[in-house]
């Protein structure tokens, strides 16, 4: 025995009735087939209800279209041999429901016992249609059988009863092999129709598999079964095979809207499973729930899956008075419940001062006052605190059986969540820890459930979000990189780069579904917005997207004066930019303080040396209890190519010249020739050695004159021409001493110094070819012999190879 249920999706058109008229064919024994009304008749019922009700003639033309629907209908998918039947009976019930509607119009009255009867039309026309649709099939009224009596504030609850001794005479008495009956609806002990509420069709199938002691429920709806969260949010969701009761009730009571909560009661006590099946994909295995699945593993994630509801208010009374008080809540939840306001989340201190809970936004007026009621007396004395409403909140609920005696996993979860700048204003858990529940602002919903997703695992991978801003040679780089990358760090270590933000300093193009980085030439000129640093702030905080991560390629002082407000968002930031880093120090100490506190990471390790693993280097030193005494370091590979390339042919002039057209130099060669990008590196590497030293502490031995620094830059090669020949000089002199030019960044004792040093061949900067970078550290371990950083120390493709790698950094990944 099986009995399957199908909601409106699935019996809304003729090709979904066709897809139900087959499925239920092709499965052999008894079953028993619950529908609900035609996809979207039942909203339209309501309306032309109340159209009628307010004597709008165009009520006529809605119940034309309930007409039309169902007869194109029969046409469709009923056989031939029983059209004209069906057509008749059809007919003749929406002949009763067009005077019911004409009787509401003349009454000016829509009761709620009308609204009752005219609703009920959905089921009973829809059954009626898909009983003559499928072969053999044998048509039950839900009426005479499903019976509901009053309940709490006047609402229809299932009589259980004397339902399952009605289903006993009035269906297991009669020989079917397939019955087909409306769900939904039901009638009280005065014959009156009533019905089981929105969702009602899948009670009236639970409560069915129940009293026939079926050996499967199948719910069978447009999805694939439960989904691991909404897939309308998270695009990286997945079906979740195998749930429990537990688990199913939880995700259900916190909004997921694949059944209809109560259904699993009924079925629970005789533990008859559930499968969730989709009508439009049945070659789909579903989502199994039961009391035990018995595919269950010990190394099954501990997070089944992450459920929320959109519309929450909290609702909070205070009182230093309430401590110690015995019948506070009591007197709380009394007075809510008399008042019929739902209360589905509650938190409280430990210390019993105040008491939150949670309703929708609807209920929230009626809570304050009817707290306010309850607590007149005490709020008019003092001893009490205002009755506050927080509204527009979202409620996150994680759910899973696995969850059970999981040693930090509410950390891991709180962690996550406020490291993506996520407030968490009011939580709960059960003891039975099976659903924790936290409430935060609605805004912050999306990136509350897509970081969770992702953090725990329930994605396949690991997602990034990047906003790339600057597309001068490192930053294309960077994008080929990715490019090239993308793939093979999904497939091999499950990490998900997802740029959804490019922008240049005048064009910017941003999606939070992700950019192709391939086309983004094309992608910026076209769909791209004009640009200012403030928009580009305003552009990324506004996504407010999980995991993002801001990388400056620029050179902008303004772009650099964004990150602290991105910090502060909890916004990762990733630099080749050296402005932040080694501009004013309290600017730099701000910086990384408010990183730490966000717990969101600020890298800049391309600030020195391009690629090379310089300041992690001097990190991991300083972490581990080391001291850094004393760097010498050459780390403008800019500097260092021009003076290798330096020969009798090749004046200083060409030399720059060439080193421009290699991509060594800054966009403005003048930056790396008049040492100000030496400085700037030395005084990052000294502060991040554990020094507060600024620019202006650095000695300054230049070879370029100050004067030829002004002026235009195109106009400063042809400026260095005139130092041609003193170079050469200077050059011949050192060559037939045996000697190499490097401009030295220096930092002993506390002194900082750059300038131009001729060194002979014992000097470990003697052979340091091309481009080469070379960090000698001394420190109080490696005093006798200091360590030796050494290895290419610019150009674009080096440098946006490091920038790549701090990205990388940030998902942790192995």
């Amino acid at each position: 025995m099986k009995v399957l249920k199908f909601g409106g999706t699935s019996v809304g058109t003729v090709n979904s009735l066709t897809n139900v008229k087959r499925i239920v064919e092709e499965i052999p024994g008894r079953k028993v087939v619950v529908v609900s009304a035609l996809g979207g008749i039942t909203d339209l019922l309501i309306a032309t209800a109340r159209l009628a009700v307010a004597d709008d003639i165009a009520y006529l033309d809605s119940y034309a279209r309930i007409v039309e629907r169902h007869i194109a209908v029969i046409d469709g998918v009923v056989p031939e041999s029983r059209r004209d039947a069906t057509l008749a009976m059809v007919k003749m019930m929406l002949d009763e429901l067009g005077n019911i509607f004409k009787g509401v119009m003349l009454l000016h009255d829509l009761s709620p016992r009308a609204l009752d009867i005219i609703v009920s039309y959905g089921e009973r026309l829809s059954s009626v249609i898909v009983s003559n649709a499928i072969k053999g099939a044998t048509h039950f009224d839900s009426r005479t059988f499903i019976r509901t009596k009053e309940g709490p504030h006047g609402a229809n609850v299932l009589d259980s009863e004397l339902t399952n001794r009605l289903i006993e005479e009035k269906v297991c008495a009669y020989e079917w092999d397939t019955a087909v009956m409306g769900g939904f609806l039901a009638t009280d002990a005065k014959g009156e129709v009533t019905n089981l509420g929105r969702g009602g069709s899948d009670y009236t199938a639970a409560i069915m598999a129940a009293a026939l002691d079926a050996d499967i429920l199948e719910i069978w709806t447009d999805v694939d079964g439960f989904m691991t969260a909404d897939p309308r949010v998270i695009d990286t969701a997945y079906v979740i095979d195998e749930l429990t009761y537990t688990e199913a009730m939880e995700l259900c009571n916190f909004g997921a809207k694949v059944i209809y909560p109560p259904t699993i009661y009924p079925v629970y006590h005789k533990n008859i499973p559930i499968l969730v099946k989709n009508t439009f994909n049945p070659s789909a295995p579903g989502t199994r729930i039961s009391n035990e699945p018995p595919h269950r593993k010990p190394s099954d994630k501990a997070i089944k899956g992450i459920s929320s509801i959109n519309d929450t208010c909290l609702v909070t009374i205070t009182s230093l008075c309430m401590v110690g008080v015995i019948g506070v809540n009591s007197r709380i939840f009394n007075a809510l419940t008399a008042k019929g306001v739902s209360v589905f989340l509650v938190s409280q201190a430990a210390s019993e001062n105040n008491t939150t809970i949670a309703v929708r936004n609807a209920d929230a007026d009626l809570a304050v006052r009817t707290l306010r009621e309850e607590f007149a007396t005490e709020l008019a004395t003092g001893m009490f605190n205002d009755v506050v409403a927080e509204r527009d909140l979202a409620t996150v609920a994680v759910v899973g059986e696995n969850m059970k005696h999981t040693t930090g996993l509410a950390g891991k979860l709180f962690n996550t969540v406020g490291r993506n700048g996520i407030n968490v204003i009011a939580c709960a858990q059960g003891a039975s820890e099976t659903n924790i529940s936290f409430v935060i602002e609605r805004k912050s919903l999306r990136k509350a459930l897509n970081v969770i997703h992702d953090s725990f695992f329930l994605s396949e991978c690991q997602v990034l979000n990047l906003f790339l801003i600057g597309v001068g040679n490192v930053g294309r780089s960077l994008m080929q990189q990715i490019s090239k990358q993308q793939e093979k760090l999904l497939r091999e270590k499950n990490l998900r780069i997802n740029v959804v933000g490019i922008a240049s300093s005048k064009r910017g193009v941003f999606n939070r579904d992700g950019l192709d980085v391939a086309d983004w030439r094309r992608l910026l000129d076209e769909e791209g917005i004009d640009v200012t640093p403030d928009i580009i702030r305003r552009e990324v905080l506004n996504m407010n997207i999980f995991n993002s991560v801001f990388v400056d390629c620029t050179a902008s002082a303004d772009v650099a004066a964004l990150y602290k407000d991105l910090l502060s968002h909890n916004v990762n930031v990733v630099a080749a930019n050296k402005i932040a880093a080694s501009g004013d120090y309290d600017v730099y100490k701000e910086l990384k303080e408010t990183a730490r506190r966000k717990d969101v990471k600020y890298l800049f390790e391309t600030n020195v040396g391009a690629g090379l693993p310089i300041i992690n280097t001097i990190n991991s030193l300083i972490n581990s209890g080391d001291k850094i005494l004393k760097i010498e370091a050459v780390v403008s590979g800019t500097l260092n190519y021009i003076f290798n390339v330096l020969a009798a042919d090749v004046p200083l002039s060409r030399a720059v010249v060439m080193a421009k057209e290699a991509g060594y130099t800054e966009p403005d060669p003048r930056i790396d020739l008049s040492g100000k990008d030496v400085i700037r590196k030395l005084v990052i590497l000294a502060r991040e050695a554990g020094y507060e030293v600024s620019q202006e502490d650095v000695e300054k031995n230049l070879f370029i004159p100050e004067e030829m620094l002004a002026g235009e830059a195109d106009e400063f090669i042809s400026k260095v021409a005139s130092l041609d020949e003193e170079f050469e000089k200077m050059r011949g002199d050192a060559e037939a001493a045996h000697r190499h030019f490097r401009f030295v960044a220096s930092f002993d004792n506390g002194h900082l110094s750059v300038g131009l040093r001729s060194v002979d061949s014992d000097h470990p900067f003697y052979n340091l070819a091309g481009s080469n970078n070379v960090i000698l550290l001394t420190t109080d371990r490696y005093m006798e012999y200091p360590m030796v950083i050494k290895g290419y120390g610019a150009g674009a493709e080096v440098t946006a190879a490091g920038v790549f790698a701090d990205i990388i950094s940030i998902a942790n990944i192995r």
